[in-house]
Protein backbone atom coordinates (compact mmCIF):
# COMPACT_ATOMS: atom_id res chain seq x y z
CA UNK A 1 0.00 0.00 0.00
CA UNK A 2 2.64 2.16 1.31
CA UNK A 3 6.45 1.61 0.08
CA UNK A 4 9.76 3.59 0.23
CA UNK A 5 12.36 2.63 -1.71
CA UNK A 6 15.64 4.24 -0.33
CA UNK A 7 13.95 8.09 -0.51
CA UNK A 8 16.22 10.72 0.58
CA UNK A 9 14.91 14.26 0.56
CA UNK A 10 17.09 17.62 0.69
CA UNK A 11 15.80 21.08 0.97
CA UNK A 12 17.36 24.14 -0.85
CA UNK A 13 20.41 24.95 1.44
CA UNK A 14 21.91 21.68 2.34
CA UNK A 15 19.23 20.19 4.70
CA UNK A 16 19.02 16.63 4.29
CA UNK A 17 15.38 15.70 6.25
CA UNK A 18 15.62 11.89 4.76
CA UNK A 19 18.44 9.89 4.15
CA UNK A 20 17.99 6.74 2.50
CA UNK A 21 14.91 5.44 3.81
CA UNK A 22 13.06 2.59 2.83
CA UNK A 23 10.25 0.84 4.62
CA UNK A 24 6.61 -1.16 3.54
CA UNK A 25 3.05 -0.84 4.65
CA UNK A 26 0.83 -3.16 4.02
CA UNK A 27 -2.80 -2.40 3.04
CA UNK A 28 -5.24 -2.62 6.48
CA UNK A 29 -2.07 -2.10 8.71
CA UNK A 30 -1.87 0.58 11.31
CA UNK A 31 1.71 1.91 11.77
CA UNK A 32 3.10 4.52 14.21
CA UNK A 33 5.86 6.85 13.16
CA UNK A 34 7.75 8.18 16.02
CA UNK A 35 11.21 9.90 15.94
CA UNK A 36 12.80 13.56 17.86
CA UNK A 37 10.98 16.75 16.53
CA UNK A 38 13.29 17.35 13.41
CA UNK A 39 13.69 13.49 12.70
CA UNK A 40 11.91 13.84 9.35
CA UNK A 41 8.78 12.76 10.46
CA UNK A 42 6.60 15.27 8.84
CA UNK A 43 8.87 15.48 5.56
CA UNK A 44 7.81 11.50 5.09
CA UNK A 45 4.42 12.37 5.28
CA UNK A 46 4.14 15.09 3.04
CA UNK A 47 6.52 12.86 0.41
CA UNK A 48 3.08 11.13 0.59
CA UNK A 49 0.46 13.60 0.02
CA UNK A 50 2.64 14.60 -2.80
CA UNK A 51 3.08 18.21 -0.86
CA UNK A 52 6.97 17.59 -1.77
CA UNK A 53 8.48 15.05 -4.22
CA UNK A 54 12.09 13.23 -2.62
CA UNK A 55 15.34 14.17 -3.86
CA UNK A 56 16.14 10.41 -4.60
CA UNK A 57 14.26 7.21 -4.22
CA UNK A 58 11.38 6.00 -4.71
CA UNK A 59 7.72 6.31 -3.23
CA UNK A 60 4.79 4.20 -4.12
CA UNK A 61 1.18 4.21 -2.68
CA UNK A 62 -2.01 2.28 -3.92
CA UNK A 63 0.46 0.44 -6.37
CA UNK A 64 1.53 4.13 -8.04
CA UNK A 65 4.66 5.29 -8.50
CA UNK A 66 4.84 8.90 -7.24
CA UNK A 67 7.96 9.71 -8.89
CA UNK A 68 6.79 11.38 -12.16
CA UNK A 69 3.11 11.72 -11.37
CA UNK A 70 2.31 14.98 -12.81
CA UNK A 71 0.40 18.02 -11.08
CA UNK A 72 -2.87 17.57 -13.26
CA UNK A 73 -3.35 14.15 -11.60
CA UNK A 74 -1.82 15.55 -7.63
CA UNK A 75 -5.92 16.27 -6.77
CA UNK A 76 -7.22 12.73 -6.86
CA UNK A 77 -4.32 11.41 -5.55
CA UNK A 78 -4.81 13.69 -2.70
CA UNK A 79 -8.50 12.43 -2.95
CA UNK A 80 -7.23 8.70 -1.78
CA UNK A 81 -5.52 10.15 1.15
CA UNK A 82 -7.06 11.46 4.60
CA UNK A 83 -5.34 13.37 6.64
CA UNK A 84 -5.36 14.52 10.39
CA UNK A 85 -3.21 17.40 11.92
CA UNK A 86 -2.39 18.25 14.99
CA UNK A 87 -4.33 21.80 15.27
CA UNK A 88 -7.04 20.34 13.37
CA UNK A 89 -7.23 23.31 11.10
CA UNK A 90 -10.64 23.89 11.19
CA UNK A 91 -12.66 27.10 9.75
CA UNK A 92 -13.81 28.61 12.52
CA UNK A 93 -16.28 30.48 10.89
CA UNK A 94 -18.39 27.77 10.00
CA UNK A 95 -20.35 24.94 11.28
CA UNK A 96 -18.93 21.33 11.65
CA UNK A 97 -21.46 20.15 8.87
CA UNK A 98 -19.61 22.70 6.57
CA UNK A 99 -16.12 21.47 8.02
CA UNK A 100 -16.98 17.74 7.13
CA UNK A 101 -18.25 18.73 4.05
CA UNK A 102 -15.44 20.79 2.57
CA UNK A 103 -13.73 18.18 0.80
CA UNK A 104 -16.77 16.62 -0.64
CA UNK A 105 -17.96 20.24 -2.09
CA UNK A 106 -14.11 21.02 -3.48
CA UNK A 107 -14.35 17.04 -5.23
CA UNK A 108 -18.07 18.27 -6.35
CA UNK A 109 -20.12 15.85 -5.29
CA UNK A 110 -24.06 16.46 -5.38
CA UNK A 111 -25.84 18.20 -2.14
CA UNK A 112 -27.99 15.12 -1.20
CA UNK A 113 -24.30 12.60 -1.29
CA UNK A 114 -22.70 15.36 0.81
CA UNK A 115 -25.17 15.43 2.89
CA UNK A 116 -25.21 11.37 3.53
CA UNK A 117 -21.60 10.93 3.48
CA UNK A 118 -21.14 14.27 6.14
CA UNK A 119 -23.80 12.70 8.48
CA UNK A 120 -22.48 8.86 8.42
CA UNK A 121 -19.08 10.48 9.35
CA UNK A 122 -19.96 12.49 12.12
CA UNK A 123 -21.86 9.60 13.35
CA UNK A 124 -19.06 7.58 13.12
CA UNK A 125 -16.99 9.96 15.49
CA UNK A 126 -19.96 9.97 18.04
CA UNK A 127 -20.53 14.06 17.22
CA UNK A 128 -24.10 13.59 15.23
CA UNK A 129 -25.71 15.43 17.24
CA UNK A 130 -23.32 18.43 16.90
CA UNK A 131 -23.65 19.33 12.91
CA UNK A 132 -25.26 22.72 13.42
CA UNK A 133 -22.74 23.58 16.04
CA UNK A 134 -19.68 26.14 15.40
CA UNK A 135 -16.44 24.54 16.19
CA UNK A 136 -15.16 27.20 18.81
CA UNK A 137 -18.17 25.68 21.50
CA UNK A 138 -16.61 22.24 21.21
CA UNK A 139 -13.69 20.77 23.58
CA UNK A 140 -10.40 19.80 22.13
CA UNK A 141 -10.98 16.53 21.65
CA UNK A 142 -14.37 17.22 19.34
CA UNK A 143 -12.45 19.72 17.58
CA UNK A 144 -9.85 16.93 16.36
CA UNK A 145 -13.13 14.27 16.06
CA UNK A 146 -14.43 17.08 13.35
CA UNK A 147 -10.94 16.59 11.59
CA UNK A 148 -10.85 12.97 11.89
CA UNK A 149 -14.60 13.10 10.33
CA UNK A 150 -13.25 15.85 7.94
CA UNK A 151 -10.39 13.05 6.98
CA UNK A 152 -12.70 10.07 6.69
CA UNK A 153 -15.09 11.26 5.02
CA UNK A 154 -14.07 10.75 1.53
CA UNK A 155 -13.85 7.25 2.54
CA UNK A 156 -9.83 7.02 1.82
CA UNK A 157 -8.06 3.95 1.20
CA UNK A 158 -4.98 5.53 3.42
CA UNK A 159 -5.31 7.87 6.75
CA UNK A 160 -2.35 9.74 7.48
CA UNK A 161 -2.18 11.43 10.76
CA UNK A 162 0.80 13.82 12.16
CA UNK A 163 0.47 14.27 16.08
CA UNK A 164 -3.12 13.87 16.29
CA UNK A 165 -3.28 13.73 20.30
CA UNK A 166 -0.76 16.29 20.64
CA UNK A 167 -2.98 18.98 22.05
CA UNK A 168 -4.91 16.18 24.31
CA UNK A 169 -4.90 14.99 27.67
CA UNK A 170 -3.90 11.16 27.85
CA UNK A 171 -8.00 9.86 28.73
CA UNK A 172 -8.74 11.97 25.27
CA UNK A 173 -5.48 10.03 23.62
CA UNK A 174 -6.98 7.23 24.43
CA UNK A 175 -10.52 7.48 22.68
CA UNK A 176 -8.59 9.08 19.65
CA UNK A 177 -6.47 6.59 19.36
CA UNK A 178 -9.28 3.94 19.36
CA UNK A 179 -11.26 6.11 16.75
CA UNK A 180 -7.86 5.29 14.21
CA UNK A 181 -7.98 1.46 15.47
CA UNK A 182 -11.77 1.39 14.30
CA UNK A 183 -11.25 2.87 10.89
CA UNK A 184 -8.47 0.53 10.87
CA UNK A 185 -10.65 -2.70 11.08
CA UNK A 186 -12.65 -1.82 8.46
CA UNK A 187 -9.79 -1.83 6.08
CA UNK A 188 -8.27 1.53 6.00
CA UNK A 189 -4.59 1.76 6.04
CA UNK A 190 -3.52 4.37 9.05
CA UNK A 191 -0.13 5.64 9.49
CA UNK A 192 0.23 7.83 12.79
CA UNK A 193 3.21 10.00 13.36
CA UNK A 194 3.38 10.59 17.12
CA UNK A 195 5.52 11.20 19.88
CA UNK A 196 3.54 9.55 22.71
CA UNK A 197 5.60 6.74 23.27
CA UNK A 198 3.56 5.72 26.43
CA UNK A 199 0.68 5.66 24.51
CA UNK A 200 2.04 3.85 21.53
CA UNK A 201 3.51 1.09 23.80
CA UNK A 202 0.25 -0.02 24.84
CA UNK A 203 -1.35 -0.83 21.54
CA UNK A 204 1.02 -3.14 20.00
CA UNK A 205 1.22 -1.74 16.12
CA UNK A 206 4.24 -1.86 14.45
CA UNK A 207 6.70 1.69 15.17
CA UNK A 208 8.53 2.82 12.23
CA UNK A 209 11.11 5.16 13.90
CA UNK A 210 13.61 8.22 12.83
CA UNK A 211 16.69 9.54 13.85
CA UNK A 212 18.20 12.76 11.89
CA UNK A 213 16.18 11.30 8.66
CA UNK A 214 17.53 7.94 8.70
CA UNK A 215 15.27 4.62 9.48
CA UNK A 216 16.18 3.47 12.72
CA UNK A 217 13.00 0.78 13.30
CA UNK A 218 10.66 -0.91 11.15
CA UNK A 219 12.08 -0.56 7.57
CA UNK A 220 11.86 -3.50 5.07
CA UNK A 221 12.69 -6.65 6.10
Amino acid sequence: MIRFDRVSKRYPGGYDALREVGFSIESNELVFLTGHSGAGKSTLLKLIMMMERPSRGQVIVNNRSLKDMSRRRIPQHRREIGVVFQNHQLLFDRSVFDNVALPLAIAGYPSRDIGRRVRAALDKVGLLSREKHMPITLSGGEQQRVGIARAVVNKPRVLLADEPTGNLDPALSAEIMHLFEQFNQVGVTVLIASHDLALISQLHYRIITLSEGRLLVGGVD
